[in-house]
C-alpha cells in the first residue's frame, strides 16, 4: 500500500471521527424522559428506498444527524431499539474504509446511546449488508464481522 494512499485512509477516518465527536459533543440535546422519546405514531407508508430513519424521536434526530454530517459519505441510515444502527454507504467509500467508518459511527452513536451494547449494520449502496461491528459496553470493544 503506498503512502499516500494510507495517508488518504488515515485523515478520511480521523475526519469522519473528529465530526462525529464534535458534532455530538455540540449538539446539546437534552435528556428526554422515556414517554417523550416514542411518538404517538411512526409512518409506515414510507417504502424502503426512503427508510424511516429512526423508531423513537431521538432514534429519528441521529438518523437524520448521521446522513447530514457524513459529507455524503453515507446515503441512509436508520436507528432501531436504540441500539442498532443502520447506515447505507456511497459509492465513494472505498472497501477498506468501511471498518474505519463503522468505527467512528460507533463512537458517534455510543455518545448518543449510552450503557448499552450496540451495532452498527453497514449495508453498500446496493443496500447488502458488507459489515457488522458490535460494540460490548461492559468491555469497552468493538467486534467486527463481515457479512458471508
Amino acid at each position: 500500500m503506498n503512502l499516500s494512499h494510507r495517508v488518504r485512509q488515515s485523515l478520511t477516518a480521523l475526519v469522519l471521527v473528529l465530526v462525529l465527536a464534535f458534532t455530538t459533543a455540540c449538539s446539546g440535546t437534552a435528556t428526554k424522559s422515556p414517554q417523550a422519546n416514542y411518538p404517538s405514531s411512526i409512518d409506515r407508508s414510507i417504502d424502503y428506498g426512503q427508510i424511516a430513519r429512526g423508531d423513537s424521536a431521538s432514534a429519528q434526530e441521529f438518523g437524520n444527524w448521521v446522513v447530514e454530517t457524513s459529507k455524503g459519505l453515507i446515503k441512509d441510515a436508520f436507528v432501531r431499539d436504540n441500539n442498532k444502527l443502520g447506515a447505507v454507504i456511497s459509492s465513494q467509500v472505498r472497501p477498506n474504509e468501511v471498518k474505519a467508518l463503522a468505527q467512528s459511527l460507533a463512537q458517534g452513536f455510543r455518545k448518543n446511546f449510552p450503557n448499552q451494547d450496540l451495532t452498527v449494520l453497514m449495508y453498500a449502496p446496493n443496500k447488502e449488508l458488507i459489515l457488522t461491528a458490535r460494540y460490548d459496553a461492559q468491555s469497552k470493544q468493538i467486534e467486527y464481522q463481515a457479512a458471508s
